[in-house]
């Protein structure tokens, strides 16, 4: 589909599935890389997806990565509409034991970059060795701290978008293929 409309606001296509297919597998491989480099045991490694948007990515990423790894969610929110809130919610925290363990959070998008760095610092005070932040898209121009995720996907401008994991109020995560909002919509 080169368009959709969900809601009040068309979205037209900007990053089809291949494309992201493309991407997931480089970031695995990375990841597949530097934990074989690493002296770290699989009993010490734990991902995290972030959900709900991440979880087509988490799937995909570890299906790639195929390995003996734990993998565990949460959940936090900051948005409404298309607009960040800037206030972090807790929805579900992540309930395993983190104390030495190296930990990876997979997001789907990071843009402000406020909700990753909440969320690295709290994984340290509950004792990870090491947070490496994990995202399927960065938005560079859009972040608003002191922030560098470890793996990207894609890097991408500030537009809002849906698709394949991400939504706009609850609907279009089901789409293979990422659609950004039209400019003319945006308004």
């Amino acid at each position: 589909m080169k368009t959709i409309q969900l809601y009040d606001k068309t979205f037209e296509l900007f990053i089809p599935e291949k494309r992201i297919q493309e991407a997931i597998d480089e970031v695995a491989w990375q990841i597949k890389a530097d934990l074989g480099l690493a002296e770290v045991e699989e009993q010490d490694v734990l991902f995290v997806c972030m959900l709900n948007g991440a979880f087509m990515f988490a799937s995909e990423l570890m299906k790639a990565i195929d390995g003996p790894y734990r993998l565990a969610f949460a959940r936090y929110s900051s948005y409404e509409g298309l607009e960040s809130t800037g206030v972090l919610h807790e929805v579900m925290p992540i309930t395993d034991d983190l104390q030495g363990k190296t930990v990876f959070l997979i997001e789907d998008v990071i843009d402000t970059g406020f909700t990753m760095r909440f969320m690295k610092q709290m994984v340290l005070e509950k004792g990870a060795s090491e947070v490496k932040l994990v995202t399927m898209l960065f938005k560079p121009e859009a972040l608003k701290c002191n922030l560098t995720p470890d793996y990207v996907g894609l890097n991408i401008a500030p537009d809002f978008i849906v698709g394949h994991g991400l939504d706009y109020d609850g609907l279009g995560r089901c789409y293979k293929d990422i659609y950004k909002v039209k400019a003319e919509e945006f308004i």
